[in-house]
């Protein structure tokens, strides 16, 4: 892989005709730096040479405002299980909109959603909506503290829950530096880091009687779509029932997407509070908690009147309406069960058929992810958890992004490329993607 990559020719020239066709989008990027901070919204959402700027969006298909159409592997962040503006959704909510788009008062749907979710997440016996998945990580953590009375909180190295101070710690490697300026460090003090994959260092660090919670991704999300190992979340139930500490699942990306339940309907395991986001909004803004009645009651102004007993929660938008039927209507459909064995089976073909394309072509690569997500990780050894992820050939990562994007096939995750499927994807399209990776591997050899 020397030679193109070093002399960055080949890069070059996709960059060259990348640019070509995307005249306006960078006049909108030289624009935009003005007025957004990076010239975006989100970081993330900014790539070299410069983001494109969508004009609309329909099923799995992108239209940029000079034209251009791409297929989209990224889905609004893994959002849009359905894909882009599907009929059903924008029906209902055009229908809502018209009897108000934000009501701040109690409304049957947000006991509609809530009931729903109740019903397809395996742990959930109570529920609370937040505006994001920040937020649901943020008021989780906080209602763990409130029922335990412990301060002491456990994450996983790379496993990304939000903005929130306390858990915006060792994301990203090499694990020990600031996730952020301005973060209070003492937010930070009691937020213990642990090797995602690793039980016997969750066992050592529950030794502790300040443990409030133990909160992990059941898939490694940003981290690089890593499962866990056969044992490692049953492992992480003992640990903490032993300790008598909650466990927490993230489930902002992996709810209603691995399956109905999400991962733990699909693993098998209960949580004691489950975070949602994402699909749970069907394309709208939202955040979510659930879990055991005996610690949602702690939440309840009607049984803790007092402030100092009680956890708050709430916000001006929580169980907004446009947000909540949509997931009425998206879990509804997903209920229908039509959709996951495609969408897995769409999954398998684009994993082992990516795995068959750098095998053949001689290219270290391992693939990982699981249902309806992958990722592709430039090392040779299939990595088990964030520092092994942190191996990955950086440079021929951002390369193949470049090289897509040429191809008019998106994904907003150029140096660690990890994707989603929609039941708006086809296998028309997946052949396409491996063909466009086939071209790509024949470009880079050396």
């Amino acid at each position: 892989m020397r030679g193109l990559l070093e002399d960055g020719i080949k890069l070059e020239s996709w960059k060259e005709e990348y640019a070509r066709k995307t005249p306006t989008s960078k006049a909108l990027f030289d624009k935009a730096g003005g007025v957004l901070p990076g010239g975006v919204s989100y970081a993330i959402r900014d790539f070299m040479p410069y983001p494109f700027y969508v004009d609309h969006a329909s099923g799995c298909r992108l239209y940029d405002v000079d034209g251009n159409v791409y297929t989209d592997y990224w889905v609004g962040h893994g959002a849009l299980i359905l894909g882009h503006a599907p009929r059903r959704v924008i029906n209902v909510v055009k229908r809502q909109m018209t009897q108000g788009t934000h009501l701040g008062y109690a409304h049957p749907l947000e006991v509609k959603l809530a009931k729903l979710v109740a019903e397809m997440v395996p742990s959930a016996r109570m529920v609370r909506f937040t505006s994001s998945g920040t937020e649901a990580n943020m008021y989780a953590v906080r209602l763990a503290r409130a029922y335990t009375g412990r301060m002491e909180i456990a994450k996983f190295e790379g496993g990304w829950h939000g903005g929130y101070d306390t858990l915006h710690k060792a994301v990203h490697a090499p694990f020990t530096i600031p996730e952020s300026a301005g973060l209070d460090s003492k937010a930070l003090e009691d937020t213990f880091v642990l090797p995602f994959n690793d039980l016997e260092a969750a066992r050592k660090l529950a030794k502790s009687d300040n443990l409030a919670a133990m909160i992990v991704e059941p898939v490694l999300g940003a981290g690089g779509f890593i499962p866990p190992e056969p044992d490692f979340l049953a492992g992480l139930r003992e640990i903490c029932d032993g300790s008598k500490t909650l466990l927490i699942f993230d489930e902002v990306i992996t709810g209603f997407r691995l399956a109905q339940g999400g991962a733990q309907e699909l693993f098998g395991i209960s949580p004691d509070i489950t975070t949602l986001g994402k699909i749970l909004g069907g394309g709208f803004p939202i955040g979510g908690l659930c879990g055991r009645r005996d610690i949602f009651e702690h939440i309840d102004h009607h049984k803790y009147p007092d402030s100092a007993t009680r956890s708050f929660q709430g916000g001006t938008f929580v169980g907004n309406p446009i947000s909540t039927i949509a997931g009425i209507e998206t879990l509804s459909i997903l209920r229908e069960g039509k959709i996951y064995e495609r969408l897995d089976r769409l999954g398998k073909k684009v994993r082992s058929g990516l795995e068959d394309v750098f095998g053949r072509n001689d290219i270290d690569a391992s693939i990982t992810g699981m249902g309806s997500v992958f990722a592709i990780h430039f090392q040779k050894e299939t990595p088990r958890n964030a520092r092994e992820v942190a191996r990955n050939n950086v440079k021929l990562a951002n390369a193949l992004h470049m090289f897509m994007l040429s191809r008019n096939i998106a994904y907003v995750s150029p140096s660690l490329p990890h994707m989603f499927l929609s039941s708006a994807h086809t296998d028309r399209d997946v052949e396409k993607f491996l063909v466009a990776v086939e071209d790509f591997t024949k470009k880079v050899k050396p």
